[in-house]
């Protein structure tokens, strides 16, 4: 049997197909960019914890500007203090939590801060809902919830930073409330995709629809299918053209 040689165009139409349906890819998927909050070894009841924010940048055209953090049932604004941030962010507090903010970053950098909180509740988790506000006036929106959660956000959004805590020391109790804080604080309403929380860039509600994060499931089928498709039509012009040469 005689060995079937393809053209030279045949032999490389697969890697072209390749290359770009790489580039369709990675065209379509954003950056893996998120906002987390860490405390290493926090557990509930624990007084004067540090918790340090790292929010990455999802532009490229314009630096990140301030964080909007709304504070999770059983932490009032009164009891948090700030720690360390980007040179020139000043910290302040508002109804439901606190901002960060200052000069732009540069573009592509990321955020890292940090607070003080006087006493952690008793849970397991807590889910620090948080808006990322550029230069430019667009706001990446973490504050979805997981299951676990107290209440759900549905609709535009990324996950909110979450942070586990491990159970409480024993004979651990809760302080008395901060002198500061309101005698009958009542939780106020979280933001949710659809509307702007007290305190946050007024351009929030404006770019509601252009700051989501993620792919939703429809587009990655759409992605998988073009894949497929390429693929299908590569192997078909490969073998029509084998063909041909016999």
């Amino acid at each position: 049997m005689s060995r079937i040689t393809l053209p030279r165009g045949a032999r490389r139409l697969p890697l072209a197909v390749a290359a770009a349906t790489t580039a369709v890819l990675l065209a379509a998927v954003p950056a893996a960019a998120h906002v987390e909050v860490e405390s290493p070894g926090a557990q509930a009841l624990a007084e004067n914890v540090r918790l340090t924010f790292v929010a990455e940048s999802e532009s490229a055209t314009a630096g990140i500007t301030e964080l909007r953090v709304v504070l999770p049932k059983g932490i009032e604004p009164a009891d948090v203090t700030y720690g360390e941030g980007p040179a020139g962010w000043k910290f302040a507090t508002t109804a439901d939590g606190y901002s960060v903010k200052g000069p732009a970053m540069k573009v592509g950098g990321d955020v890292e801060l940090s607070v003080v909180v006087r006493q952690l509740p008793d849970t397991k988790e807590l889910a620090f809902k948080t808006l990322q506000t550029y230069g430019d006036g667009k706001v990446d929106r973490w504050i979805e919830l997981g299951g676990s959660g107290d209440d759900h956000d549905h609709g535009h959004g990324n996950p909110a930073p979450v942070l586990k805590l491990k159970a409480a020391a024993p004979g651990a109790q809760t302080v008395s409330p901060s002198p500061s804080a309101p005698a009958s604080a009542s939780a106020a309403p979280a933001p949710t995709a659809g509307e702007t929380p007290v305190g946050s860039s007024p351009q929030a509600a404006d770019t509601a629809e252009d700051d989501d994060g993620g792919l939703s499931g429809g587009a990655w089928a759409g992605i998988v299918a073009a894949v497929l498709v390429a693929v299908a039509a590569a192997v078909f012009l490969v073998r029509r053209r084998g063909a041909a040469q016999k």
